[in-house]
């Protein structure tokens, strides 16, 4: 009970956390969008060109869309389904918010600018499968070592398990970088839309 009591306590304060980094957020970036789970933050890219699988270079300056699970909302859904159906549900809503994020892109005029959507996780197998995003290290070994304390922390705050996964998982739970071009996102969610049209017919 003390222990379950101490966790409440810790993510509630996470959660004033969050508040405050989606007020920095707001200055770091040039707009925030919220898509269901989602909240896609627009910048600039800095740093090293990329290179994206299908051919498309995503160089300084050029505009991306960082994508950052909304954490409010993954932990209501831990608290009310269990970790198991909570990740079921996350995956399918990052699924629905990736296909509106891939529509604004082309149809929304302060977004159409995006070249590609990136973000960093720990949790990469079960968020790219199916969406097509490409896995890409983090260069900067400084930023390795953050982005895995932070977002390791940040497990063991989110998931009810977390503590043990963290603690028996700790190799395997590296930052990736994922990346998914605009053409890329938009031709995987075409393709899947003519594909169901066909099942229908």
């Amino acid at each position: 009970m003390a222990a379950s009591l101490m966790k409440t306590s810790v993510q509630s304060i996470w959660m004033m956390w969050e508040n405050v980094f989606d007020f920095i957020t707001r200055f770091r970036s040039e707009s925030v969008w919220r898509y269901g789970i989602c909240k896609l933050v627009v910048r600039q890219h800095h740093g090293k060109s990329i290179t994206c699988q299908d051919g498309h270079q995503i160089f300084a300056g050029d505009w991306v869309g960082e994508l950052h699970l909304d954490n409010r909302q993954v932990l209501r859904l831990a608290r009310t389904y269990g970790a198991d159906r909570a990740g079921l549900r996350t995956t399918r809503m990052f699924r629905d918010a990736m296909k509106q994020i891939s529509r604004d892109l082309d149809n929304n005029p302060e977004l159409v600018k995006v070249q590609a959507l990136t973000g960093i996780t720990l949790l990469h197998r079960g968020i790219i499968h199916g969406i097509g995003f490409e896995q890409h290290p983090i260069e900067s070994k400084w930023q390795q070592r953050f982005y895995a304390m932070y977002l390791r922390f940040l497990l063991r705050v989110m998931h009810p398990e977390g503590k043990q996964r963290v603690q028996h998982s700790t190799q395997k739970l590296s930052p990736m970088m994922l990346l998914i071009s605009k053409q890329s996102l938009k031709e995987r969610f075409t393709r899947r839309n003519n594909e169901s049209k066909t099942i229908t017919a």
